[in-house]
C-alpha cells in the first residue's frame, strides 16, 4: 500500500525520500488521532474553568498578551490571527518545500501536544493526498515566534481563504474546498496559534536541502576526480598516511572515496614531470571533506527539528500544564542552515578552481580546451559564468543568524532570521549544481585530450553516461544548451559509487 502513516515514531530523511519519490498519500495512526482528540479535549474542559489568562489562547498575541479575550470570541480570535499574519511576499516559495512544509506541519501537530482539532489536521492531510498546495510567499519571517507569516499563508486555505495550486493551477481556495465539497475549517481556542506557531517554513527548506546536498557532495567527489585525472594530478595527497594524522571524518571519507573511484586508472599510474598539484587538487580531502563535516551536522539538526513540537504554548494534558516557552525560535535552524550555505559554497568555490586550472593551457592540455585556440574562444566563457555564480554566493553566505531585529513592541527582542537563512542557502544550493554542472563540461572535454591513456573503469563509464547527453566540442558553438543539459544530467543521474556500502543519506 503506497502510504506512509503518521506516528509518534521518529520521521527521517529516508522516509522523507521514499513518501516524495513514491508519491505515497499520508494517513494519520490511530495512536496520533488518540493523542491528538485526548488533548484538544484537555484544552475544551480547561478553557470551562479557566479564569486566569493563558497566553495565546484567552488572550492577544505577541505585545497584546496582556489582553484578555472574552470566551465567545475565542473562535474569531483565532482565524483573525490567521488572517491577519498573512502578510508574505516576494517569490512564491517552490510547490515542492511548501509540500514538505504540509508533511511537516502535520508531523509536529501529531504529538498531540497543541490543542488543535483532530479535523484541522486532518485537514491537513487531505490537502497533501490530493497534491492542493497552498501559496506561501519567501518573505515575511523572522524566523523567531514560528515561521508566521509563512505558515499562516499555508493556513488560509483551511479557512477558504488565500489561494492555492491545485491540478497545476493557481485558485482561490474557496472554489478548491466547493469543488471537493469540504467546508471552511471553524477554528477553536488556540488551534490557528497551533498552526502559526512552528518551524516548518525553515525546516522544510532546510530538509529539502540536505535531501539535495547529499548527492550534490559525492557529484563534487567524482567530478573533482575526473578533474585531477583530466589535469593529470598525483595520487599521493589520497594517501591513508596522510588522513591519519589529521582524522578528521570527512577527509578520510573524501580521500577514501577518490581512491575507489580512480581506482585502475592508466593515468593517475604514469609517471609524472611536476612533483606537486595546485590546492584545488591537492586539497580535495581538507576542503570537499570540512563540507562533509559540516553537513552532518545540519543534517542532525534537522533530524531533531524534523520531530519535534515547536508551536507555543505548549500543551501536556497528562501533567495538567500550559507551558508558554520559546521551542519556535528558529536559532538552531539559522546557525544550521548558514553553516549548510557556506559549506556548499566552499565545494562550489574550489570546483570553479579547478575548472580554471583546466583551461590553463598547462601539462599538456590546449589553452581553453579546444585544438584550435584564437580561431576558438573554447571553453573560455563558461568559466566565467562560473566564476560569476561563485561571486554570488560569496555575497549570499554573509550569514543571517546574526542579525536580528526587534519586533511587537519589544516583546519579540530577538530573532533568528532563519527563514532569511532558508531562502538563501537554496539559492546557494542551485548554484553549486551549476557550478559542478560546468566543472564536469569542462573536465569530460579535457579528458579527451589524454586519449589513448584512460581513466579508472568507473570514471569512463561515468563521462560515458554524459556523453550521452553532452557531445565533444571540436569548435566553439553555442554552450548554453550544455550547460543546461549538463545540469540535467547531475539531477538525473543515478549515482552510485565503487567500495561503499553507505545509504544516499550518508556522505
Amino acid at each position: 500500500m503506497n502510504t506512509h502513516t503518521i506516528t509518534s515514531d521518529k520521521l527521517n530523511f529516508e522516509d522523507i525520500d521514499q513518501i516524495i519519490r513514491q508519491k505515497k498519500k499520508l494517513e494519520l495512526s490511530d495512536d496520533a488521532k488518540t493523542k491528538i482528540t485526548r488533548c484538544r479535549n484537555y484544552l475544551d474542559q480547561k478553557m470551562e474553568s479557566q479564569t486566569e489568562p493563558i497566553y495565546g489562547i484567552n488572550t492577544g498575541f505577541g505585545a497584546l498578551y496582556n489582553r484578555t479575550i472574552d470566551k465567545k470570541d475565542l473562535s474569531t480570535l483565532q482565524k483573525n490571527l490567521v488572517m491577519s499574519h498573512a502578510c508574505g511576499t516576494g517569490d512564491e516559495v517552490p510547490r515542492e518545500i511548501v509540500k514538505l512544509m504540509l508533511l511537516l506541519k502535520v508531523q509536529g501537530l501529531s504529538y498531540g501536544l497543541s490543542g488543535v482539532q483532530l479535523g484541522t489536521v486532518q485537514r491537513l492531510v487531505d490537502f497533501y493526498n490530493h497534491n492542493i498546495i497552498p501559496v506561501v510567499y519567501q518573505q515575511g519571517s523572522l524566523g523567531a515566534s514560528g515561521d508566521l507569516a509563512a505558515l499562516a499563508h499555508l493556513s488560509l486555505p483551511l479557512l477558504g481563504l488565500g489561494e492555492v495550486y491545485f491540478k497545476g493551477e493557481k485558485k482561490d481556495s474557496a472554489d478548491v474546498l466547493e469543488k471537493m465539497n469540504w467546508e471552511p475549517i471553524e477554528l477553536k481556542s488556540k488551534a490557528g496559534l497551533a498552526l502559526l506557531n512552528g518551524t516548518q517554513f525553515m525546516s522544510a527548506y532546510g530538509v529539502y536541502c540536505c535531501l539535495r546536498v547529499f548527492k550534490l557532495s559525492r557529484l563534487a567527489d567524482v567530478i573533482g576526480a575526473l578533474s585531477l585525472e583530466a589535469f593529470d594530478g598525483r595520487i599521493e595527497p589520497f594517501h591513508p598516511l596522510i588522513q591519519q594524522i589529521r582524522p578528521h571524518k570527512g577527509q578520510i571519507k573524501t580521500a577514501e572515496r577518490i581512491s575507489n573511484i580512480i581506482e585502475g586508472s592508466e593515468l593517475i599510474n604514469r609517471k609524472k614531470d611536476h612533483v606537486q598539484d595546485p590546492y584545488s587538487f591537492r586539497c580535495i580531502p581538507q576542503v570537499h571533506g570540512a563540507s562533509k563535516d559540516s553537513i552532518n551536522y545540519v543534517a542532525y539538526v534537522f533530524r531533531k527539528e524534523i520531530n519535534s513540537v515547536t508551536d507555543n504554548p505548549t500543551i501536556f494534558p497528562e501533567e495538567d500544564l500550559i507551558i508558554s516557552a520559546g521551542n519556535f525560535h528558529g536559532q538552531p535552524l539559522a546557525l544550521a542552515l548558514d553553516n549548510l550555505a557556506i559549506a556548499m559554497a566552499e565545494l562550489g568555490n574550489i570546483s570553479e578552481r579547478r575548472t580554471y586550472q583546466l583551461l590553463s593551457g598547462a601539462r599538456g592540455l590546449p589553452p581553453f580546451l579546444v585544438a584550435n585556440p584564437g580561431l576558438n574562444s573554447g571553453f573560455m566563457i563558461p568559466q566565467y559564468t562560473s566564476a560569476s555564480i561563485v561571486s554570488q554566493n560569496k555575497s549570499l553566505c554573509t550569514p543571517s543568524s546574526v542579525d536580528s531585529i526587534e519586533s511587537s513592541k519589544g516583546q519579540e527582542d530577538h530573532v533568528s532570521m532563519g527563514a532569511n537563512a532558508a531562502t538563501k542557502t537554496y539559492r546557494v544550493l542551485e548554484n553549486l549544481e551549476r557550478i559542478l554542472a560546468i566543472e564536469l563540461f569542462n573536465a569530460a572535454q579535457a579528458l579527451e585530450f589524454r586519449r589513448p591513456a584512460k581513466t579508472s573503469p568507473y570514471l569512463e563509464n561515468f563521462v560515458k553516461a554524459y556523453r550521452e547527453k553532452v557531445a565533444f566540442v571540436k569548435d566553439d558553438q553555442v554552450m548554453y544548451k550544455d550547460i543546461q543539459k549538463s545540469v540535467e544530467f547531475l539531477k538525473e543521474y543515478d549515482l552510485t559509487l565503487p567500495k561503499e556500502d553507505v545509504t544516499k543519506f550518508q556522505l
